[in-house]
């Protein structure tokens, strides 16, 4: 049951989950990560690094929208493994609810 970036992570991008995981299986889009579901092995050390909340398991019912788009965005946009700084305006946006509006399918700089 591999972990699911969701749309809380939108226009926050904190990154502090691409620091601690072991595989290198998050992928960067210009407003939020994704995380690759075929090669996350599950080991949960993102999850509670995440300021914004945004990683969840893919078995609980926040992700249930998302998971198609993890593993889809990930197909396609640049692996990053190093972590950068977040937007100038993550604080302002990381307790916001319902940015799934803002979702762009825009690959980042990875």
């Amino acid at each position: 049951m591999p972990y699911v970036v969701t749309d809380a992570c939108i226009r926050c991008k904190y990154m502090d989950c691409v620091e601690v995981c072991p595989v290198d299986c998050f992928y960067e889009g210009t407003n939020m990560l994704v995380i690759n579901p075929d090669e996350c092995i599950d080991c949960g050390v993102c999850e509670p690094e995440c300021p914004a909340e945004a990683i969840v398991s893919d078995s609980n019912e926040r992700a249930e929208k998302w998971v198609d788009i993890n593993r889809d965005c990930s197909s396609r946009w640049p692996n990053i493994t190093h972590k950068k700084t977040p937007p100038a305006d993550a604080d302002k946006w990381k307790d916001k609810e319902g940015k799934g509006q803002f979702f762009s399918d825009e690959a980042g700089e990875g």
